[in-house]
Formats: structure tokens, sequence, C-alpha cells
């Protein structure tokens, strides 16, 4: 092994003599106490990471422990057995007198005798030790043997005084180690339970204080708990006994001190018990020891053995014996379960903690932690090792927790003096974040790694947070100062002018913090985010503009105070954006991605911002308007010569007279804001014909339901001239509906619903004389460009036109259907075919159906008469198809009867056909098909339709038909191959082989 590096220290007062005396030992103990008392107080540092230990064992227990641990690893440096040897000239000990036992070759006895400079220190970039006086410095001291002579200290010495352990203990513990030595030669230290074989080799009578034997044995009892019970390195099993037993033996002996020593009953079952729990392995082979290498036990007792590395005068500093010392320290991994990586963490860890401990002023600290975490990195890298991610998640996390703490509002936490500590943190911090994300994250792994830049992620983080922090605080201070004017302007004279607005002086202090940030701050992050400055001014461009949103929108018109903030603001926004400009000259998209956070907030958009508010009144105003003239509008057809609604009139000019007052404001962009007033424009068109159409119902409110399927009563031929003319049922039950939905109100009646199409129409005439006058006044206007009116199309209405489209086609066919199956339902469904058929034809329907036509040809708008017409004939049509296959039990007919109802059929095309005055003959024959291919089905034979029935039901239900036809639903769709209309034709034919088709395959009813 190489040798190691040492250094000459005066220890001890001026009258100490040559050859030592007992008292040296207690001299030098109150000189270290004075020592540590002089130094700088200790801060309180955070919690330990590595988890939670019994409340019973204290720091001095744990200190204690992993003090004789060191000592017994250090015996040897090739495990040869222990020896009693007295001080010499090259290893002499000045704390200890000659008959004080030493180790024969240990390491830990080795004389300090080199000045060089620690090579770990160089490599983590810390100072040397300032404290002369310190444990392991050098200086001049006086012997008994004369003044200036010089005393040696070893490595074994300088680690007692540093873990704080009286010479009395270390006799003791080394005494022990020297005895167990020789009752077991050979054996390695790493297979013994030490706290066991030290129970072993003393009584009460080897203290002269029973108080310190009791509590030196009530801790290594609480240790061999905590190793083996609470904290074991193999898990426990629910049923082992010796655990039981080891458990019951410990809190007996807490409450009632065991007697020690080597041969005695209770130490042999102690023994017993200790050794079946030690010796238990993972893999059950293997040789090992498991008591003190449990976690998180074993890391505890690690990292104070890692905190003697610090000089205890100078508590953030490393002492130069550092490299002989951590060779010693890392012998102690085999007894705690500790290999390379768990160093590296502990190490970070301790550098740090030591850190904020001794007040966070020695950044070579925080400068050594973080390049002992590039190490780190590397192991995390290496290892998928659950327990090491546990470990290291939790250590990093509370690295990056207070590190974070302090970037996050990295304003309050840095100024002039202390920014240098600045990059130490940031470093850190970003470099526990990369290990957490990029090699414990398994959301990372799933991820590409090159979406993820961990270090500029948590940078922008940083920065955003920070910056929006000052900005709240420079608000909140600028608040008060004007409030606090105020009061004084106003108690001092009522005529004095308003002080400045807040958010003109705020403008100012945000220029002045983004200039601070661009000096001070950017030029550290840089190092870590590319575009630092560019997104510290970013961040104060977003918070200051959702400050001087709130302030417009608390305004409705231009004041002085809007003028001075809107400048001020202009004013600020320039300088941000030259900053971000100059900050990402370099970058690849050249600052496009930073200036696209900065949404511009200069005067024109701020009065763009109380124009859109004055156009919102406006149109919030038109359509309160909307909803109650609607609410009192007639819909009379008389009101004018046009036949439309008066409202549309009103509303068509309140949108005329909101256009002019508009090219009247005195703004600079009409043109971009013009499309935002016509959008809400079209939106209260839109909502107005929404309301002119509600309330009038749809093909589905009047279409009646259809009467369940019954078969035709054959008893006489003339039932229907002696039977009561009945009204379908559900008939009435839908007219009822019908009566509900229109109630008593003469708004929906035909001539209203002619106004309310009328009125559509005439709004959808209008709007395109409305967009010819909106280019005219866009022309007129002196911010108009050419290419601002030359696409006329970008300044229509989309939205009304449509909805006026829908609305005319939507009251066309409610309308239609309303005249045809409710107001003219006592014609067709009360009187068509029922009874006698040549006393019940079509003519009394068409009649009525022709006034109708009359008064709509009066009324109704001739560019939508056509369509309204068509709807009729259409909803005719098919009340005619339904009377002949859905009209109830109160219709029959023969194949005789045919020829009656296809006249019949001719007249009820005739009427809209009107001689040629009507509707085209291809627009009749359109909707007249279906009825026409129906028709020759009602003077086909029964036995050709119930063939056909057989045949089409096959083939729609397949060979599951064969043994038991199914009933076919009913689609609507009345064909000659639908299998539902034919069986309709068979239930309303009036002969005795439908009766019986019918009875026998679906044993329907002769009544509903």
């Amino acid at each position: 092994m190489a040798s190691l590096f040492s250094r000459e220290r005066i220890l001890g007062q001026s009258k100490r003599d040559s050859a030592g005396s007992a008292m040296n030992g207690t001299t030098n103990s109150f000189r270290f106490t004075s020592a540590a008392a002089a130094a700088p107080t200790t801060l309180d540092p955070l919690p330990s990471p590595f988890g939670d230990l019994t409340p019973t064992l204290s720091s001095t227990d744990l200190r204690e422990t992993a003090y004789e641990i060191f000592v017994a690893v250090c015996r040897t440096s090739t495990g040869k057995a222990l020896s009693y040897t007295s001080s010499n000239a090259s290893a002499y000990t000045p704390d200890r007198s000659s008959q004080s036992p030493s180790l024969s070759g240990s390491p830990s006895q080795r004389s300090i005798t080199s000045a060089a400079a620690s090579k770990m220190k160089k490599a983590l970039g810390l100072r040397s030790s300032s404290s002369a006086g310190s444990p392991g410095s050098a200086g001049s001291g006086t012997g008994s043997g004369g003044k200036g002579k010089k005393t040696v200290m070893t490595i074994g010495e300088l680690m007692r005084i540093q873990m704080k352990i009286s010479e009395a203990a270390d006799s003791r513990i080394r005494r022990a180690l020297l005895r167990i030595s020789a009752g077991q030669v050979g054996r390695r230290v790493e297979l013994m339970v030490l706290p066991l074989e030290l129970l072993q080799q003393f009584k009460a009578s080897d203290f002269t204080d029973h108080q310190e034997y009791d509590m030196w044995q009530k801790r290594n009892l609480k240790m061999l708990e905590a190793g083996l019970l609470l904290h074991p390195h193999v898990p426990l099993g629910n049923s082992n006994t010796a655990s039981q037993r080891l458990r019951q033996i410990i809190h007996g002996a807490l409450d009632k001190p065991i007697e020690t020593g080597r041969n005695n009953e209770p130490m042999q079952v102690l023994r017993s018990a200790v050794m079946s729990l030690a010796n238990r392995s993972s893999d059950g082979l293997s040789e090992s020891c498991h008591w003190a290498d449990g976690f998180p036990l074993n890391l505890r007792l690690y990292e104070i053995l890692l905190e003697t590395c610090f000089d205890a005068n100078d508590e953030s500093s490393i002492i130069e014996e550092v490299d002989e010392l951590m060779e010693l320290i890392k012998k102690t991994w085999g007894i705690l379960g500790i290999n390379q990586m768990l160093h590296n963490i502990c190490f970070s860890w301790v550098l740090f903690n030591r850190f904020v401990g001794t007040g966070q002023v020695d950044n070579d600290l925080l400068y050594a932690a973080d390049c002992q975490l590039v190490e780190v990195a590397k192991d995390a890298k290496t290892t998928k090792d659950p327990a090491y991610a546990k470990i290291l998640s939790s250590t990093l996390t509370s690295i990056l927790g207070w590190a974070e703490k302090r970037l996050l509002a990295y304003h309050d936490t840095f100024d002039k003096e202390n920014v240098n500590s600045m990059q130490s943190i940031v470093s850190l911090g970003v470099s526990a974040a990369k290990i957490l994300v990029e090699d414990i994250s398994n959301e990372y792994r799933r991820r590409r790694k090159n979406d993820v830049d961990v270090a500029r992620s948590r940078t922008d983080t940083y920065i955003r947070s920070s910056l929006r922090t000052a900005f709240a605080q420079a608000s909140y201070f600028c608040s008060y100062i004007i409030m606090e004017k105020a009061d004084s302007s106003r108690r001092a004279s009522r005529n004095q002018p308003n002080p400045l607005p807040v958010l003109a002086i705020l403008a100012k202090d945000v220029g002045e913090l983004a200039n601070k940030e661009k000096k001070m701050f950017s030029p550290i992050l840089k190092r870590w985010h590319p575009l630092a400055a560019g997104v510290a001014v970013a961040t104060l461009h977003v918070c200051y503009g959702n400050e001087l949103k709130q302030f417009i929108s608390g305004i409705t018109e231009l004041t002085p105070d809007a003028v001075q903030v809107l400048r001020a603001a202009d004013k600020l926004e320039k300088d941000l954006v030259q900053i971000a400009v100059e900050d990402s000259v370099d970058s690849d998209d050249g600052g496009k991605a930073i200036i696209r956070e900065m949404p511009p907030f200069e005067a024109e958009a701020a009065i763009a911002n109380l124009v859109k508010g004055w156009t919102k009144m406006r149109l919030d105003r038109l359509k309160e308007w909307v909803d109650r003239n609607l609410q009192q509008e007639v819909w009379n057809p008389r009101a004018n010569q046009e036949g439309y609604a008066p409202s549309a009139v009103e509303v068509l000019r309140i949108i005329d007279e909101t256009l002019d007052a508009f090219f009247q404001l005195p703004i600079p962009m009409h043109p971009a804001l013009l499309p935002d007033l016509i959008v809400g424009l079209d939106r209260c068109l839109q909502y107005y014909t929404s309301k002119a159409k509600s309330g009038c119902g749809s093909r589905n409110t009047f279409i009646p339901t259809m009467p369940a399927l019954t078969r035709c009563a054959t008893e006489t031929k003339f039932h229907g001239v002696f039977k009561k003319k009945e009204k379908p049922a559900n008939l009435q039950r839908r007219n009822s509906q019908v009566a509900t939905t229109n109630g008593n109100n003469n708004a929906f009646g035909v001539p209203q619903i002619c106004v309310r199409i009328n009125t559509l129409q005439r709004i959808r005439t209008e709007l395109e004389v409305l967009e010819k006058r909106i280019l005219t006044l866009l022309r007129n206007s002196e911010s108009a460009h050419v290419e601002d009116f030359s696409n006329g199309l970008g300044k229509k209405f989309e939205l009304t036109p449509a909805a006026c489209l829908e609305g005319i086609q939507q009251l066309c066919e409610a309308m239609a259907y309303k005249i045809v199956f409710h107001d003219l339902s006592h014609s067709l469904w009360d009187g068509l075919y029922v009874g006698e058929l040549s006393s019940s034809t079509i003519e009394s329907f068409l009649q009525e159906l022709e006034q109708n036509l009359m008064v709509i040809a009066e009324t109704v708008n001739e560019r939508v008469r056509t369509r309204l017409v068509a709807e009729i004939m259409k909803a005719s049509f098919e009340g005619f198809l339904l009377v002949l296959l859905a009209g109830g039990p109160s219709r029959s007919f023969t194949r005789q009867d045919s020829q009656i109802i296809e006249d019949d059929f001719k007249s009820l095309k005739d009427l809209f056909w009107a001689n040629g005055d009507g509707l085209p003959m291809d627009v009749i024959n359109k909707f007249s098909a279906t009825a026409r291919d129906v028709l020759p089905l009602l003077r086909t034979d029964t036995e050709t339709i119930i063939e056909r029935f057989r045949r089409l039901t096959l083939e729609a239900y397949g060979s599951s038909a064969k043994s038991r036809l199914p009933l076919p639903a009913t689609s609507g769709q009345w064909s000659p191959s639908d299998p539902n209309t034919l069986l309709r034709v068979l239930c309303y034919r009036n002969d005795d082989a439908s009766s019986k088709f019918l009875k026998k395959t679906y044993n329907l009813p002769k009544k509903l």
C-alpha cells in the first residue's frame, strides 16, 4: 500500500514531559473541546435522505459504533492479529501513555509526516484547511523535553479526535479488539458481530462508572436491535423464532441490564440468537455476517465516518489527510455493505450537507459535491439495483429540493455579494435533476432522449419562476407607493393632478429588472440555457401584458391615464424585444420562438381591444333587442305590402346604424377590426332567424303515429255505410300533441308562418345590399388600403344566408305537414275512404287544400312560393298513401275500388298542375313516384300479393322464415318490393283470402 500523507501537529500544554503521562490525555481532550467551541457556529443541516432509524439510537450512539467499526477494520492492513506495542518515535501518540494499547502495523497508527496536498482535494477543487490549531494541522508546541519540540499524530489519533472519542473509550476498544483477535485468530472482522464481541469482552467491573457501563451496554444492544431486527440486510420472515427470541432478550436487557462477559448463560443465549440472524444470507450458501449492512443503518453509520473528513475547527474545510483517512474509511465497506456507488452518493450528500450546515458560504463544497455527482451519474447509468435507485432518488430529491427552493426565486436569494455561488447551486440542481430524469424516471426512458433537455428545461423553469416572483413584488410595491402618494395628494389639495398611473411606473421598474437580469444573472444561466436573457424578458413581457390587459378591461375610452400607460408599455416592449433579439442572434431559429412568446401589447393593440369592447356592447344590445321584439312580434300579413315582419326592418336598420358608427370611430385600424364586427352582426342575424322559425314545429311534429295492423272485417259488403266514422285513437293523440305545441296562438297559423318565411327571404335579399354598402364604407375610410377591400369575399356574412335557407326549408316543410295532417285532418283522416268509397272520395280534401294554396299564393314571396307549394304537394302525397296503407280498421278496399283511388290521386296531382299554371310536371312526377308505384297493388289479386309477400320476406329474413313468416318492420319507405307495404295492402284488402292468410299467419285481430 502506498505510503500515507502525514504532517506534524503540535498538541498539549507547554509543560508536557517527554515521556507523557496519564494527564496528558485529559489535557489534549480539553484542548480539542475548547477549539471546537471556538469554531464558527454550525447551522442545522438537512434531514438525512437515507431514511429514519429507531428513535432510541442517538447520534452519539451511532458515532461511537461507527468509530468501533473503523478501529476494528484498521487493526491491520493484512488482516493479521492485533498485538500490544509501545509507542515509538516514528509513530508517536502524545495522547497515549506507554501502557495504552497500540495496533501493530495498523494503517491508522501510521504517523503523519508528509505535508503534500491531498489528491482528492485537488480533484474536487477544495481549499486547504486554514485553522492552525485544528486537530489535523501542524504547528509549534512544547513537550516536557523542552520548548519547540514537535510531536507526531497518527491517522488513528486524528480519527479519534475528529469523532470526539475519549482516550479511555479508545483504549477500551483497542484492548477489546486485541482480546477478540487473540481468541479468534485468523477470523476476519467482517465475519464478526462487533457489538456482540464487545459485550463479551467487558463486565461492569471494567468501567469506573457504572452509569457509563449501563449506557455502553444499552448502546450495543440497541445497535444489535437496529442491525438485526429493525433494519436487517436479509428480510426477516414472520415465523423467525431467533428474531423473536432476540427481541425479548434485548427488551428485557434494556429494562434490566444483563451480566456481560465471556462465560455466562445470558451471553450464550444472546450470542446464539444474534449469530443465527447475522449469518443468514440471501442465497443461503455464501459465508457472510450481516449486522450493520442493512439500509438505512449502514448509510447513516457511513455518513458519520465521512463527516470526519472535515476539520473540527474549520467545519467548512476538509483536512489535508483526507486521502489517508478515506482509504481507511473504505475498509469499513465489508462490514457496512457499502460499494463504490453507495460511497459516491453518500460522499456527495456529505459534501452538500456540510455546505448547507455551515452557513452556505463555502462555494468549494458545492463545487466538490457537483464534481462527485459526475461519478454518481456514471453509476446511475450502469446499474438497475432497486435499492440503490431508491437511495439515489431520495438523496437527489433532497438536494434538488434545497436548490430549487433558492433557484425558483433567485432574485430573492442572490445579489452582488453572493451571486458567485449561484453558478454552483444551478449546476448542482441541474446535475441532480438530470440523474433523476434520465436514469431513474421510467417516463423518460420510454421517450426519445433527444426530446428532453433536462438542463435547459430546469433552467427555463428557474428563470420563469423567479422573474414572475420578482415582477409580483415590483407590482405590489408600485401599487403601495401610488396609494401612499395619492392619499398624500388628496390631503394636500384636491386640485393636484392625479399621480402617474401604477402601470406606467411598473413599466419603468420592469425595464430596470430586465437590465439587471441581462447583466447579472443571464451570463451565469446561459451555460445551461442559450436563451436565458430571452426567456427572462419574455416572462416579464407576459407578466406585464397580463396587468395591461386588466387595466384596459376597466376603461371604456382613451383617457389621459390610458395614454400614459400605453406609451410606457410601448417603450417597455421595445426594450424587452431588443434584449431578446440580441440574446438570440446565434440561436438556430434566430429568436423566433422567444418572440412568439411575446404577443405585442402596443398602443394600437390596446385601442383595438377598446374598440372590441365597444363592438361587444353594441352586439349585446342588438341581441337583447331581438329577444325583446320577437316576443312581441305577431307576424301580421298586413303589416306591410310585402308581407314580412316589422322587426326584420328594424333589425336591419340597427345593423346599418352600427356600421356607420363603427366607421366614425377615431381609430387607425378599421379594416383589421371590421371582420370581428361583421362576424358579430352575422351571429345576431343568425340568432334572429333561429328565433323566427322556433315554435313552428317540423314534419315529425304533425305526422301521425301508425296504428297497429288489423285484418279487414268482411261480414257485410257495406260495412262502412252503417258504422259510425271513428277517428283513429293514434291520430287523436297526435292532434292533441299538436294543439299543445301550437297552443291557441295565431302566431303559428298558416298566414303567420307565411310571414315568417317572407321575413327570412327579406333578410337574405338585404344581406346582399348590406355587403355592397360595407365595401363602400371601407373605400371611404382613411385607414383603408387597396388590399383591404380588393377581396370583397372577405367582408361577407357567412352564417345568416345559410341559416335563412335552412329556416325557410324548415318552415315550408312544417307548414306543409301542418296543413295536410293537422288543419285538414278532418277531410283526410276522418273522411277520406271511410265507409263506401263512392261517398267518401277526395273532393272535400281537394277543396280545402286549394283554399290554403290560394292564401299562400297571395301571401308568400314569389321567390319561395314554388318551394312551399312543392312541400305541400309532397305532404299531400304522403298523407294519401298513409290513408291507404295505415288508415286504421275503419278503411277497407276491394280490387274494384282501385279505379276510384287512382282517379282521386290523378285529381290530387291535377290540383298542383293547375292546367300548367302550377308546379312543373317534372316536379310533380318526382314527388308522386312512390304513390304511382304502390297504387297498382290495389288492383292486383290477393294470391299474387301473398305469394310476392312470402318470397320477399324469405329473401329478407333467410331460411329462418320458412317455418314461420316473421312480421316485417315498418320502414316508412313504401314500395312494391317492401314486405311491409305488401302486408298492409293485404290488411286493408276486403276479401276472405287475405283475411284468412292474416289470421293464420299472424293471428291479426279485426279491431284495435
